[in-house]
């Protein structure tokens, strides 16, 4: 059952109810059953909050969007010097291919624990979690900002999955180490361009869009970083297709609060928590966002934050959730770790099967209560 968009607000009003596909026309896209939408600081599926009515600790978690950062379920390497580092444990050699399908196979687990999102990045993600330098090739954009047919076939694969089984992509489009790749400001706009008319045509409506991962981080373009990158969120809540849009914003690195130019065209804010240790400075993160002159009701998600000690009393996850915020996982590989260690790190045993990932979402089940 699809439910119509309520109201397509212009920018700048302090009411929000929009889609993924945000819509004016009650029209049908083809073959959709999840449509996420936004209502104030929640977030609904086909009309409804999520996680309606439940609880945790004494507070309402009604409206979340717990998730997972899994950046690399389209991944490939299209440098031949670097593509032999992501062997299988089998011997086999890569193939992006098989990566996407044990992807997909994983998912109706994830959502059984009440994983409702998860964040892919049409460039990844470093495998090695932190990375200087970044010599893999993983791009679904060519230099000149078109998009590579492999590359759409997965990522339409994993998106018509998470769209039968009630789950939300926040679908990246650049990554910091891989957005030189597109040989200037022309590139990466028309990459953009296309990525989004791509959504918005097959007619994805539990899809929304971050532009790039961590926006003040060791950007090559100027349109990607801070004081511009506002300009690209702009564009993309521009563009409509039969009355409907994307919902969109970005996101900033661990502990960077957003920015008021930022702040004022998106419609959701995505922040991180790496590097914040303290879980009493995730509680104040959320409450200096609230404060900023910027600000009006939207929805505040963590979606990477690689901080867990979820046998505590208190970690990051328990202090987003507490301060209002929705609280994404951050898994990768650590030095010495096997190979099911890290969603991030390619090969990716993309079950629950290492110790980190069984406490997220036994964590996760336990706030959420699951499917």
């Amino acid at each position: 059952m699809r439910f119509p968009s309520l109201l397509f607000l212009s920018l700048g009003l302090t009411a929000l109810v929009v889609t993924g596909c945000s819509s004016v026309a009650d029209s049908e896209p083809r073959g959709s059953r999840t449509d996420i939408s936004i209502a104030g600081e929640k977030f609904l599926l086909n009309g409804k909050p999520t996680y309606a009515g439940r609880t945790w600790e004494g507070v309402s978690i009604e409206g979340r969007l717990m998730n997972s950062r899994m950046v690399q379920g389209v991944y490939d390497d299209l440098n031949p010097e670097t593509r032999s580092r992501w062997t299988f444990p089998d011997g086999a050699p890569w193939d992006a291919g098989r990566n996407t399908r044990e992807f997909i196979a994983a998912m109706p687990e994830w959502r059984r624990h009440g994983l409702l999102a998860f964040t892919l990045n049409l460039q990844g993600g470093s495998p090695e979690g932190y990375s200087r330098l970044q010599p893999w090739h993983n791009s679904a954009f060519t230099e000149d900002g078109a998009l590579r047919p492999e590359y759409l076939q997965r990522t339409a694969r994993i998106i018509e999955r998470a769209d039968e089984l009630g789950m939300v992509v926040i679908l990246g489009l650049y990554y910091f180490g891989q957005d030189e790749r597109l040989k200037d400001e022309a590139a990466v706009i028309r990459g953009v361009d296309a990525a989004v008319d791509w959504v918005l045509d097959r007619g994805d409506r539990n899809v929304v869009i971050e532009i790039n991962n961590e926006s003040n981080v060791r950007y090559d373009h100027a349109i990607l970083k801070p004081d511009r990158v506002h300009e690209l969120i702009a564009r993309v809540r521009d563009r409509i297709r039969g009355g409907r849009r994307l919902l969109v914003g970005t996101s900033y690195g661990g502990g960077r609060i957003p920015d008021d130019n930022v702040v004022k065209v998106s419609d959701f804010l995505l922040v991180h928590g790496n590097g914040v240790s303290d879980p009493a400075r995730i509680t104040d993160m959320v409450r200096k966002i609230r404060a900023l002159p910027s600000w009006r009701p939207m929805p505040i998600v963590f979606n990477e934050d690689d901080h867990f000690e979820f046998d505590k009393p208190n970690h990051n996850f328990a202090a987003a959730v507490k301060a209002g915020a929705s609280w994404g996982f951050f898994d990768y590989r650590m030095k010495g770790e096997g190979p099911a260690d890290g969603y991030q790190s390619p090969p990716v045993d993309w079950g629950i099967n290492s110790p980190r990932k069984k406490a997220f979402f036994a964590k996760l089940k336990e706030i959420t209560g699951g499917l």
